[in-house]
């Protein structure tokens, strides 16, 4: 079953943007409604290209949309800017990976959905 359009189009998928809190200046990726310091006001900001990977693993035994992609890896990333992301690293080996290694984001291919072929595209990070 396809993801619904909505979030096939969502701004944050594509851009990177991630929501500045107007009362304490947290950023948040991705967007929320509240912040935790109970702040409904945001401003769109957009999140650097680069960080640096806080932790990783690798996943060797896949759901069946990605077993032709083992092994990969996936890592939590900081962006330079303190927004931390979920991401797959790609073009790499999984021994190349450590943590605190610098990354940058780009935007990729993520997936192709079931029947439909609808192709869905986001960020992965690559080794810089």
């Amino acid at each position: 079953m396809p993801s619904p359009r909505y979030r096939r189009e969502m701004p944050q998928r594509y851009r990177l943007e991630a929501a500045k809190c107007s009362g304490c200046g947290r950023m948040h990726f991705p967007p929320r409604t509240v912040c935790g310091c109970g702040a409904r006001e945001f401003q769109t900001e957009r999140m650097s290209d680069f960080g640096k990977i806080l932790t990783f693993t690798t996943i060797r035994v896949a759901p069946r949309d990605f077993e032709t992609q083992v092994p990969y890896s996936v890592a939590i990333v900081e962006s330079d800017n303190g927004v931390r992301v979920t991401t797959q690293v790609v073009d790499c080996q999984p021994e190349d990976l450590q943590i605190g290694r610098k990354v940058k984001f780009v935007f990729r291919k993520l997936y192709t959905e079931g029947k439909t072929g609808i192709i869905c595209y986001g960020y992965k990070a690559v080794l810089t």
